[in-house]
């Protein structure tokens, strides 16, 4: 660990209390959960502080104010999520697996703050979460799925499952691909050695998804990995020599 490490851990102790409480009252007045959903946009942007974390957005301009998207980011850090909970600039939701619902306190402000379970250990029960999660959707909510499935060690963009882009199908929303660069030089996976440095948000344009049939439905995961590739830089944040060779 770096001091840093411990600097962003003590911020963590502080702010995660205070910030889910809060979401959790709000939700009580609250029932759309965007009240919430802003408790923890502030917990997020305070740990990106206190981690010495700059994060730059390209392509805000692509979304449209009230829009209903699916986001798909390539993911290889921690980092990405707080760089996407804090500056991602719509109201989204996250999905995540069910197990961490369960988790006392953490899972109750998840609830509050309106994230959408999906069972990952019984294949019937995770069909049947993703069906519930695409009425959220239909209903007027944006998710961000990460199609890689887990985190990459290198940041080097690996296959897209298919899995997730079903959402967008099956709700006829558009998928927005969203690269992020640097995260994974800020806090690698598997490690808690933090380094501050710069991650880079580029948000590409909305691909539509209605009436698409299964071969397109096919087609449109790689056209999406390739929008992720083509607008991720994997050298973004890296300590550059003198001579301009690449440090890390």
């Amino acid at each position: 660990m770096t001091a840093y490490s411990y600097l962003a851990a003590l911020v963590l102790a502080v702010v995660t209390p205070l910030c889910g409480t809060a979401a959790i009252i709000g939700s009580l007045f609250d029932k759309t959960g965007n009240g919430p959903h802003r408790a923890a946009r502030l917990w997020a942007r305070a740990l990106l502080r206190a981690s010495m974390v700059r994060v730059h957005v390209v392509g805000a301009e692509n979304l449209e104010p009230g829009g209903t998207y699916v986001f798909a980011a390539n993911h290889s850090s921690a980092y990405d999520i707080l760089a996407l909970l804090a500056h991602l600039p719509v109201q989204f939701r996250w999905l995540a697996k069910e197990e961490l619902f369960r988790i006392p306190f953490f899972g109750r402000a998840m609830r509050a703050v309106g994230y959408i379970p999906i069972n990952r250990s019984n294949p019937r029960e995770g069909v049947k979460s993703l069906e519930r999660a695409a009425e959220r959707i239909r209903a007027g909510v944006s998710v961000i799925i990460f199609p890689e499935g887990t985190r990459t060690r290198d940041g080097v963009i690996q296959d897209f499952k298919r899995g997730g882009f079903t959402l967008a199908t099956r709700s006829e929303r558009p998928i927005v691909p969203v690269s992020i660069s640097g995260a994974h030089r800020v806090l690698a996976t598997k490690t808690l050695a933090l380094h501050p440095g710069p991650i880079r948000i580029v948000i590409d344009r909305p691909i539509s998804t209605a009436g698409l049939d299964r071969e397109a439905q096919y087609r449109l995961v790689d056209q999406v990995r390739q929008v992720v590739i083509a607008n991720h830089d994997p050298d973004f944040g890296a300590v550059r020599t003198s001579k301009g060779a690449s440090d890390a």
